[in-house]
């Protein structure tokens, strides 16, 4: 599976799967509404702070991966595994977000 880069697309593997996650329009409300932010600028303020919780990049995988066009529920998300356990996850999340509003790509151990 290959991941369009000029649409914000990743590849990322959970439970030995690869999976196409992308924050496209709709995904990016759903995280304004999830984490109550007015606009864009504070939803990348709050992500910029480098203090996620284990909740939010759940949410942020959960809305990249519906973004991709996967019907996938967050209480599945939260059963997901990542070879690299939360290291795992976290790149992933920083790829997405790097992906979606720029940035340089991240090293394979955040």
């Amino acid at each position: 599976m290959s991941a369009n880069h000029r649409r914000g697309e990743i590849v990322a593997t959970f439970d030995g799967r690869e999976w196409r996650l992308c924050l496209t329009l709709g995904a990016l409300a759903e995280l304004e509404t999830c984490f109550e932010a007015c606009d864009l600028g504070m939803l990348v303020e709050r992500f910029t702070t480098g203090r996620l919780s284990a909740t939010d990049m759940a949410k942020i995988i959960g809305a990249g991966l519906r973004g991709a066009g996967n019907a996938v529920a967050d209480d599945e998300v939260f059963a997901m595994q990542h070879e690299d356990g939360v290291t795992g996850f976290a790149t992933v999340v920083t790829d997405l977000l790097t992906a979606t509003f720029g940035g340089e790509q991240t090293a394979a151990n955040p």
